[in-house]
């Protein structure tokens, strides 16, 4: 075995999202970085170049690559000798929604007869509390190190909001979490050579429920005010109006924003680890499971709303032709992961609909292992539709001139604030 890690090299296991900005980051900071991934399509990418995330560009990849100061690989011996390895890999949900922590586990194992003495490991996929002392540390000790003295290990939670070009990787506070105080030491000494603040906190298990509160806190308030604009929908009040002027007060209130529904890689997933977790100590996290319930059927909520709309023109769901004005999860960027844009796509098909979509940012989608093409700006607005729902309002789309066609919209992003017509029908 290696005796020595070396503290100018960092190696970054996953290179999605996450892990590369990150893996960019500690490149310009003059650190030798080497990107593993289980893809070789994407290392193939990154050394030639290219950019595999939105919020990364051709540029700083190419730059990073070209100053040999970044380079991707499928082999995972090539961490070895690495003073900082950074864990980046994915953990969604099963689909009974219990924690899928496998590719954590494999992301382990594939580096534990690669990693020398002295390295520092930093888990950084968000998961439950008590995953880094309980999954991840006994698999180095059964390797021979003794973690808080020839290993340190912790937990640093991503913080990375896709298409955010104020708070990225660099700027965003990092929050730190060791399992040992010189664990979390030794990791901040790291981090704080590449990004501007750094955040120690007590241990692993304080940083770990750290992400999960900042999410489930979302999730709880995005679920009261989707409930609130059923209420409001029920009592034929706006609920953005409502929104905006409780908005006015300057203490004591946080506007959320209602929409068809949640998505993304954190909001819908994270809180449910908490609520898992908890489970297997015999204590049900009510508000988590309660938002979750209500953020879940916000897109069959949108089909009745759809219905409604329709038959109040006399026509049937079944046969009217919709077209769907963005498909990703959030505005201005192309992800569709959790989106409940495809989720109303497919609850609108499976009630007979004919259904379309058009998004600037997603070109096509893969829907039950068939590809479905997005139309282009100019068939969108030649079509021929019996209603437009607007579910993601992409600041490059003029929802006005769907408005202005004349048909019945369905606008569940306030997308059209402040135009009122007949055919204009808000969430």
């Amino acid at each position: 075995m290696q005796q020595d890690a070396t503290d100018s090299t960092v190696a970054v296991v996953g290179l999605g999202y996450v892990g590369l900005p990150l893996a960019i980051a500690f490149a310009d900071a003059g650190f030798t970085v080497i990107g593993v991934d289980v893809l070789e399509e994407k290392c193939d990418h990154i050394n030639g170049g290219r950019s595999v995330t939105p919020d990364v560009s051709d540029a700083e990849v190419s730059a990073a690559v070209q100053a040999g100061r970044l380079r991707a690989t499928t082999d995972f011996s090539s961490v070895a000798g690495a003073g900082l390895l950074s864990i980046c890999v994915p953990t969604p949900l099963r689909k009974s929604k219990d924690p899928d922590i496998s590719y954590i586990v494999d992301a382990c194992m594939s580096i534990v007869p690669h990693v020398v003495k002295g390295t520092v490991v930093v888990l950084e996929s968000t998961t439950y509390p008590g995953t880094t002392r309980e999954i991840i540390q006994p698999n180095f000790e059964d390797a021979g190190f003794k973690v808080g003295e020839d290993l340190f290990l912790a937990f640093s939670p991503e913080r990375i909001d896709p298409g955010n070009q104020h708070w990225t990787v660099k700027n965003t506070p990092k929050i730190v979490g060791g399992l040992t105080p010189t664990c979390t030491e030794r990791a901040c000494e790291f981090y704080a050579k590449a990004l501007e603040t750094v955040v120690p906190v007590p241990n692993a298990e304080t940083a770990e429920l750290c992400k999960l509160l900042e999410n489930t806190f979302r999730s709880v308030n995005i679920g009261l005010v989707n409930e609130f604009a059923i209420v409001c929908n029920k009592l034929g009040v706006s609920t953005f109006d409502v929104i905006d002027a409780a908005a006015t007060k300057p203490f004591g209130f946080m506007p959320f924003r209602p929409g068809p529904g949640l998505g993304g890689h954190c909001i819908p997933v994270d809180p449910l680890y908490l609520s898992w977790k908890m489970r297997t100590l015999d204590y049900k996290v009510r508000f988590i499971d309660l938002a979750d319930e209500i953020n879940s059927s916000m897109p069959t909520w949108m089909v009745h709303r759809v219905t409604d709309i329709l038959n109040e023109d006399g026509k049937p769901i079944r046969g009217s032709r919709l077209l769907l004005l963005g498909l990703a999860y959030k505005r201005d960027v192309g992800d569709i992961r959790e989106s409940p844009a495809v989720d109303l796509y497919e609850a609108l098909e499976q009630r007979g609909a004919e259904v379309s979509f058009h998004d600037p940012h997603v070109a096509r989608m893969d829907l039950r292992d068939e590809a479905v093409a997005g139309l282009s700006l100019a068939d969108a607005l030649a079509g021929q539709w019996d209603l437009i729902l607007i579910a993601t309002d992409h600041s490059s789309v003029d929802h006005g001139a769907f408005a202005d066609l004349g048909v019945a919209v369905l606008d569940t992003r306030n997308a059209l604030a402040g135009r009122q017509a007949p055919n204009i029908h808000g969430l």
